[in-house]
C-alpha cells in the first residue's frame, strides 16, 4: 500500500473530508513508519500486514490530535505484541539461512 493510499485510509479513519491536510497527513504517515521500524526493529510491510497498518493509523490519529505522549501508553501491549512477532520471524529466518 503506498503512502498516498495510507493518506486515504487515514482521512477516512478520522472522518476527514477536506484536502487543505493532505501533506500533514503523508508528513505524519512518514513519521509513524519511521517509528514503528524503531520500536519493532524491522521493516514492516504496510500493504499485508494488518496489525502493523492499524498501529499505524492509530498512530497518526494521537499525533494528529497533539496526543502522542500517550500512544505508548495506550498501545504498550499492541507495539510488543508486534514486536515480538518480528523479532520471532527474523529468528526464524536466520535459523532458515543458516541451516540450509
Amino acid at each position: 500500500m503506498t503512502d498516498e493510499n495510507l493518506r486515504s485510509e487515514l482521512k477516512d479513519y478520522l472522518k476527514i473530508t477536506w484536502t487543505e491536510e493532505d501533506a500533514e497527513l503523508l508528513r505524519i504517515i512518514k513519521r509513524g513508519k519511521a517509528y514503528l521500524k524503531g520500536a519493532t526493529g524491522s521493516d514492516l510491510n504496510f500493504a499485508t500486514d494488518y496489525e502493523a497498518i492499524q498501529l499505524l493509523l492509530d498512530y497518526a490519529r494521537y499525533v494528529y490530535n497533539h496526543s502522542f505522549e500517550l500512544f505508548e501508553e495506550n498501545f504498550g501491549a499492541e507495539l510488543l505484541k508486534l514486536s515480538i512477532r518480528e523479532g520471532v520471524k527474523a529468528h526464524e529466518e536466520a535459523n532458515t539461512e543458516t541451516s540450509s
